[in-house]
C-alpha cells in the first residue's frame, strides 16, 4: 500500500507530539485499522492533541483521519477535522451523528439547506431560529408546532386554523392562560364555536360556564350571549337571566380521545406535558361504512385510535377472508407501525361509519427527536413489549 505522507511544512517531520507520534505514524501509512485501535486507547487530552495537530497536516492526511475518526466513532472529531475543508454538508451530518443539534443547524446552513438547519434547530431546543427558518419556507405545520413549545397558543391556533385543522387548534387555544383576560376571552369564543361546529354543544356550553366563574371574565357579555344562544340551541330555554352556574346537569360529553390515547400501555409513562403534545399531533380521521381503513401488505401508516363506530380485522387472501376480531371504541391498531417499518399484516375494514384519530409515522418520529424523555420511556415500553413477546413465542 502506498504511504500517506504527512506534511506539517517542515519537510517529511510528522505533526505530532510524543504521545501521538504511533498515531500519526498509522495515518501516515495508510494503516486505518492499527489507527482506529490507536486512537480509542488515547487518553481524551491526547485525542484533543490529535485533532489540535490535524490542521497541519496534509489533505491526504486529514481524508484518512476523518475515515478513523468515522470508525472510531468520534463523529465530533471527524466534524471538526472537515471544517477546515468546508464540506458543510457532510460536517452537518457527523454533527447529528454525535447529537450536537445546535452546531450541525449552522453546517446545514452553511450548505444552503435551511429545511434541514431548521429541524436541527427546533430538535436542538433553539425554536426561536427555527421558527424563523420555518416562516421563510412557509412551512405552517412546523411553525405551529414550535410557537406551540414557545407557549405561544393564540399564535399557533391562528396558524392551525388556517390549515383547517381543528382538533390541534383547539387543543392549542386549551392552552391560554386565564390570566390574560382578552386573550383568554377570544380563545373560549373560539373553542366554543368549534365545539358547537363539530356537535359538541354540551361541551361548549360547559366551557362557557365555567370561563364566565373565572374572577378576570366574570359577566362578560360575549360570553354571556354565547351561553344564552348554546342553551336556546339546546332546548334549554336559557334567557339573558339565566345563571351560567345553573344549567341543568349535563350528559356525557362524546370522547374526544385523550383518554383512549393515554391508555394505550406504550404511553403508560408519559408527563401530563409530553401526553397533551403527542394529543396535539393526532389528527381526526373518518371512514365510511365499508372503506378500507388499513389495506394488508400496505406500508405501517401509524397509530389509529378508534373514537366511534366499529371495524373489521381480517386475515387470509381475498374474498374469503377470515375475520379475526371487530373492534370498537377505546381500541387501537398499528402501533407498532409507529417505530419499526413494516408492512400491515391484515385487512382492516369499517363495520359501520368511523371516527377515528391518527398519530402518523412521521409526525411520531419527530416527536421523539423533540421530546427525549418521552421518546426514552416509549422505546423502553416498547422494547419490554417485543421482549414479553418474544418470550411468549419461544415458550
Amino acid at each position: 500500500m502506498a504511504r500517506s505522507t504527512v506534511e506539517p511544512g517542515h519537510g517529511d517531520e510528522l505533526p505530532a507530539s510524543t504521545g501521538t507520534r504511533p498515531f500519526w505514524e498509522a495515518v501516515a501509512q495508510g494503516t486505518v485499522d492499527m489507527a482506529v485501535r490507536i486512537y480509542e486507547a488515547l487518553a481524551a487530552s491526547q485525542r484533543d492533541v490529535v485533532l489540535e495537530e490535524s490542521s497541519r497536516a496534509s489533505a491526504s492526511a486529514r481524508v484518512t483521519l476523518v475515515s478513523v475518526l468515522r470508525r472510531a466513532r468520534d463523529f465530533a472529531g471527524a466534524a471538526r477535522v472537515l471544517e477546515v475543508d468546508g464540506a458543510a454538508a457532510e460536517v452537518a451530518q457527523l454533527h447529528e451523528q454525535a447529537g450536537a443539534l445546535l452546531p450541525a443547524a449552522e453546517a446545514w446552513l452553511r450548505a444552503d439547506e435551511p429545511a434541514r438547519a431548521a429541524a436541527a434547530f427546533e430538535r436542538g431546543g433553539a425554536l426561536e431560529r427555527a421558527l424563523s427558518l420555518y416562516e421563510s419556507l412557509r412551512a405552517r405545520e412546523a411553525m405551529a408546532r414550535c410557537l406551540t413549545r414557545l407557549r405561544r397558543p393564540m399564535e399557533a391556533a391562528a396558524v392551525y386554523r388556517e390549515l383547517g385543522n381543528p382538533h390541534a387548534e383547539l387543543e392549542s387555544l386549551r392552552a391560554v392562560s386565564p390570566d390574560i383576560a382578552v386573550a383568554r376571552r377570544e380563545a373560549v369564543l373560539r373553542m366554543s364555536a368549534l365545539l358547537d361546529a363539530q356537535g359538541e354543544s354540551w361541551r361548549a356550553l360547559v366551557l362557557l360556564a365555567d370561563a364566565l366563574q373565572e374572577p378576570e371574565l366574570r359577566g362578560d357579555i360575549a360570553l354571556q350571549a354565547e351561553h344564552t344562544r348554546l342553551l336556546r340551541h339546546l332546548n334549554l330555554n336559557g334567557g339573558p337571566s339565566v345563571e351560567p352556574t345553573r344549567a341543568p346537569p349535563l350528559p356525557p360529553p362524546p370522547p374526544d380521545g385523550y383518554e383512549y390515547l393515554k391508555a394505550i400501555p406504550l404511553f403508560g409513562e408519559l408527563s401530563l406535558v409530553d401526553m397533551k403534545d403527542l394529543y396535539q399531533l393526532a389528527r381526526p380521521v373518518q371512514f365510511a361504512q365499508g372503506a378500507t381503513v388499513l389495506e394488508k401488505g400496505a406500508p405501517g401508516s401509524g397509530l389509529l385510535v378508534l373514537l366511534e363506530g366499529t371495524v373489521d380485522v381480517l386475515v387470509g387472501p381475498a374474498p374469503g377472508a377470515r375475520l379475526l376480531n371487530t373492534l370498537g371504541p377505546g381500541a387501537f391498531i398499528g402501533e407498532v407501525s409507529l417505530i419499526l417499518d413494516g408492512d400491515t399484516s391484515a385487512q382492516v375494514c369499517a363495520r359501520t361509519d368511523v371516527r377515528a384519530l391518527r398519530v402518523t409515522r412521521v409526525d411520531f418520529q419527530h416527536y421523539l427527536d423533540t421530546h427525549e424523555a418521552a421518546a426514552l420511556r416509549i422505546l423502553r415500553l416498547f422494547t419490554e413489549k417485543l421482549a414479553e413477546r418474544v418470550r411468549a413465542l419461544s415458550a
